[in-house]
């Protein structure tokens, strides 16, 4: 019987992940052509799991979701993120719209980059609100 991983572990390990997902964007942009579109779903996706850490270090349930605006607002009221959830919700449509065809417009570079802009920004609001042993790989 073996029991389940630890919080700070937990923390970590979503961690990990994000940056995966940040290491995906980096690896992109320095591709002679860039899937724009698919920078725009890892900076998602670093944001979500960025968020996920957050919830996590915090013992606060979420559900299975992609949505950045649901996970937002189960961060408790007086942690300070200070990023505006405008910017949440902004990167909200590339969970689906980075991966999936459909009637959206394609994503063009300057709109991947506001989206590599706006996942850095929560990257790094959040990281200074977890435990340095979570952030540092």
């Amino acid at each position: 019987m073996s029991a389940a991983p630890k919080t700070p572990n937990l923390v970590r390990q979503w961690v990990e992940k994000a940056e995966h997902d940040l290491l995906n964007v980096e690896n992109n942009l320095a591709a002679s052509r860039i899937p724009w579109d698919t920078v725009c779903f890892h900076e998602q996706q670093c944001a979500e799991k960025y968020l996920k850490a957050l919830l996590t270090l915090k013992e606060i349930d979420f559900p299975k979701s992609h949505d950045l605006t649901e996970l937002v607002v189960r961060v408790p009221s007086d942690v300070r993120l200070g990023v505006d959830a405008a910017v949440f919700e902004g990167l909200n449509p590339y969970s689906i719209e980075g991966r999936y065809p459909g009637v959206w417009e394609p994503i063009e570079r300057e709109e991947a980059l506001n989206a590599v802009a706006a996942a850095r920004k929560i990257r790094q609001a959040i990281r200074a609100l977890l435990p340095r042993e979570a952030v540092q790989l």
